[in-house]
């Protein structure tokens, strides 16, 4: 039985992909900071049959970190790591002039130093997993200048490159940077509270997650709204 861990999964983008892998058959180790939701969410996708493990926590402890690839271990390895859990940096999002750099550490130790931390522990075991794949969760912000962005969408594209060098130093994984394209997220209700525009559901995107996992293509950085297009 194949094993994911995935952060910043009690709701949004991470609990949906817990859902369709669940649905597929996976066993899970899901992440997030506030422990009732997390619970909530891991016994509605513990419902599918599968088994799910719930390890409330911050992604930028190193105790928490080692706790999730333990429990992993204990399914059985680590087969997909997906780092979902994100920090703006400032909520709502300001101008790089207003940008405490507090808040701009904070979404560099959640967005960057603690998903390599992450990728460091659970190493061993995806390389022993035959198809480990590593999945980070991208945005449009790390490619393009978008004003009051400044500071997630660094931490985005600073997210990105370790990602190719982690891909260019273990060929026998798949790392992937995915950019899952406007969604309606707390998160990003967080980032623009006073957008009120229409925006899909992350459900909507996850069938592009998946196509990665069926097809495994070479590792690099892709768009789920791209991959949805070309099927």
């Amino acid at each position: 039985m194949s094993v994911a861990i995935i952060t910043g999964a009690s709701k949004g983008l991470g609990r949906a992909l817990a859902e369709a892998l669940a649905a597929r058959g996976w066993d899970l180790v899901l992440d997030a900071r506030t422990e009732g939701v997390l619970t909530e969410a891991a016994e509605a996708v513990a419902a599918y049959g599968t088994r799910v493990e719930a390890v409330p926590g911050d992604v930028t402890d190193a105790v928490h970190r080692a706790e999730l690839v333990a429990a992993a271990g204990k399914l059985g390895g680590v087969d997909l790591l997906v780092s979902n859990a994100s920090a703006l940096g400032a909520e709502p999002l300001v101008r790089l002039e207003e940008l405490t750099l507090d808040g701009l550490r904070r979404a560099l130790e959640v967005n960057v130093v603690a998903a390599l931390g992450l990728v460091q522990e659970a190493l061993p075991l995806l390389r022993t997993s035959g198809a480990g794949a590593v999945i980070t969760v991208s945005s449009d912000a790390a490619a393009e200048a978008y004003e009051t962005w400044g500071g997630y969408g660094a931490s985005k594209a600073a997210l990105d490159h370790l990602a190719a060098v982690l891909a260019a130093e273990e060929p026998g994984l798949r790392v992937w940077a995915v950019d899952p394209g406007d969604m309606g997220t707390d998160l990003y209700a967080a980032a623009v509270p006073d957008d009120g525009d229409p925006r899909p559901e992350p459900s909507a995107v996850v069938p592009g997650f998946l196509r990665l996992l069926d097809e495994r293509p070479a590792s690099g950085r892709y768009g789920a709204p791209a991959l949805l297009e070309e099927r």
